[in-house]
Parts: C-alpha cells; sequence; structure tokens
C-alpha cells in the first residue's frame, strides 16, 4: 500500500511481554506504540528528525487483549511553524473471530529539529479532503484551547491567593 506522506499505518500483534496485572495490555506499553507511530508519520512527513511536545487526549476505549493485531492509522492533521499535530486511531483485530474494535484515539504534538536540535520549519499542511478538512479544524482548536489552559494555569501561578 502507497500512501501519502502525511499518512502512516502499522500492525503490531501484542505479544504476553506486554500484560498488565489484569491480562490485558499494559497502556504503557500502548503509550510507548503511539509515540514510535507519531514520530514515524510526523518525521515521514518533515523529512527530519521530530521529538515529542505533547500527548493529548489520549482514549482508552476498551481493554486491549493479549495476541490481537493492533494497528495504527496515522494521519498529520495540522503543522505549525516547527510542529505537526498527528492523529493516531488506533483498532484492534482478533486474529481467530476476525472481531474489530476501535480501542484508542490520540493526538501527539511533535516538533522537527536541525542537525544541532533546534525547531526547523517544516512543510505547511494543505488539508483537501472532507475529513482532512475536519480534522484539521479540530487540531486548530485544540491547539487554541491548550493555549487558554496554558494562560489560566500561569494566572494560577502568580496569582497571590
Amino acid at each position: 500500500m502507497n500512501l501519502p506522506s502525511h499518512q502512516l499505518t502499522m500492525t503490531v500483534l501484542m505479544t504476553p511481554d506486554k500484560t498488565n496485572f489484569f491480562g490485558n495490555v499494559h497502556g504503557g506499553d500502548v503509550l510507548k506504540l503511539l509515540d514510535q507511530v507519531a514520530y514515524a508519520c510526523a518525521s515521514r512527513y518533515a523529512g527530519r528528525h521530530v521529538v515529542t511536545l505533547s500527548v493529548d487526549q489520549v482514549t482508552f476505549k476498551q481493554p486491549i487483549h493479549v495476541g490481537e493485531l493492533l494497528t495504527f492509522l496515522a494521519s498529520v492533521n495540522h503543522t505549525g511553524t516547527s510542529s505537526i499535530e498527528v492523529g493516531i486511531k488506533v483498532i484492534a483485530e482478533n486474529i481467530l473471530t476476525k472481531v474489530v474494535r476501535h480501542v484508542n484515539s490520540c493526538f501527539l504534538t511533535m516538533v522537527a529539529m536541525d542537525e544541532n536540535r533546534k525547531p526547523i520549519a517544516v512543510p505547511k499542511f494543505i488539508p483537501t479532503t472532507p475529513d482532512e478538512i475536519r480534522r484539521n479544524k479540530s487540531a486548530i482548536l485544540r491547539k487554541e484551547m491548550r493555549k487558554e489552559l496554558e494562560e489560566k494555569f500561569n494566572a494560577i501561578r502568580v496569582s497571590p491567593n
């Protein structure tokens, strides 16, 4: 499959070494995979190494079971000057029953770095499909909300009460 440079798909088998105390896949293992997928998607798009700036709205909708295939569907949603928001949808598939479930979604913001480990400009992402336009508008809203939240937290820090 030949995806455009702003999209990436990765599938991983969930093995017993990823088990938590309840016998499901440990959330930390899924978070690590999410970060790797976001890195691969963003660095491929930018043609640069990237670092993780933030992880937003990680929602574990259902448990993930050992033996399932996890497919990560990643897409660039929005770019800033040097930042790239990557949205990731995670699908679990039971290999034996063929049951497919949407188990996780999240958004990671990555920053492109130059050879001196300084942020560097990335190509502007221009959404073209209705889904890309919707995801781009949502990414802009998330960015505005993060900025507003940061301003409110900073106001509390400097407040005398």
